[in-house]
């Protein structure tokens, strides 16, 4: 987007066709990256990260749910292997004083029809809002809403509960205050789609003998809306506005970091 008129202009534009501003090269790192000979188009750098842990952490869960017994993990890993791997539960966070597996359990999956899911998903949308918004904001925004989403569903639910669609919804509010900041007739849009995607995923939720966790997908919506509208877009690298930013997803992935280290001293206690 042109940093002065927010119109939709081409990569590689140097002058804004609508408002005829200088704008200069687009940053090396927010270029699209092409993965798999161009198979997967525009993916970033965050977004794959996010999905390799994913996979990462289904691949562990897997394997030890399999080793306790489980006779179909791909349909269902258990729930003692998801407690175990960070899943988010009311009294471990509020009377355990694990606060960590507000952010862990944004990376664990249910099953394998979970994670295909929530993979395509994070394909498609995590590359759009990080080409939008940036790898910075990006990081800041599926943090804040992964937290508030299974903080929602904390206080909402006290079951178990797992996923990257609290922070997927996050990126959704993203796209919904998007359209909301800068009005224009493509970003109206995009934010029309993502409110039906709102609309759709929270009826999903409803339906009879599904466990969704509907929770989590308001607060991680409510949370990257937000986090997205205090954001705002990428300006000049040089500007106060970026160095704020840039310490934030820092300061972010410093205590995402925290979380998994946490986890890993108790899955060394245990295993």
């Amino acid at each position: 987007m042109c940093p002065h008129c927010r119109a939709f202009i081409d990569a590689r534009d140097r002058v804004c066709p609508y408002c005829e501003t200088e704008v200069g090269p687009t940053p090396a790192a927010r270029l699209p990256t092409d993965l798999l000979g161009g198979l997967v188009p525009s993916t970033r750098f965050v977004t794959f990260l996010i999905l390799v842990v994913n996979l990462g952490l289904f691949a562990a869960t897997f394997i030890y749910s399999l080793r306790r017994g489980n006779p179909s993990p791909a349909m269902a890993i258990d729930g003692v292997t998801l407690y175990t791997f960070g899943a988010k539960l009311r009294e471990a966070i509020l009377f355990g004083g694990e606060w960590w597996r507000l952010v862990t359990a944004g990376f664990l999956h249910g099953g394998v029809l979970h994670i295909l899911m929530n993979t395509w998903i994070l394909f498609d949308l995590g590359a759009e809002v990080e080409e939008i918004y940036g790898s910075r904001r990006f990081v800041v925004i599926y943090f804040v809403a992964t937290v508030t989403g299974f903080l929602a569903s904390t206080l909402w639910y006290a079951g178990l509960s797992v996923g990257a669609s609290a922070g997927l919804m996050g990126l959704i509010g993203a796209m919904i205050a998007l359209g909301l900041r800068h009005p224009s007739s493509i970003a109206g849009s995009m934010r029309g789609l993502y409110v039906r995607w709102v609309i759709y995923i929270l009826l999903f939720g409803l339906l009879p003998g599904l466990q969704v966790d509907n929770a989590a997908h308001i607060g991680g919506l409510a949370g990257g809306f937000a986090a997205a509208w205090l954001a705002g877009l990428p300006g000049l690298e040089a500007s106060w506005r970026e160095r704020v930013w840039r310490a934030a997803a820092y300061g972010v992935a410093g205590v995402t970091l925290f979380c998994f280290v946490q986890l890993g001293f108790r899955l060394a206690a245990l295993i």
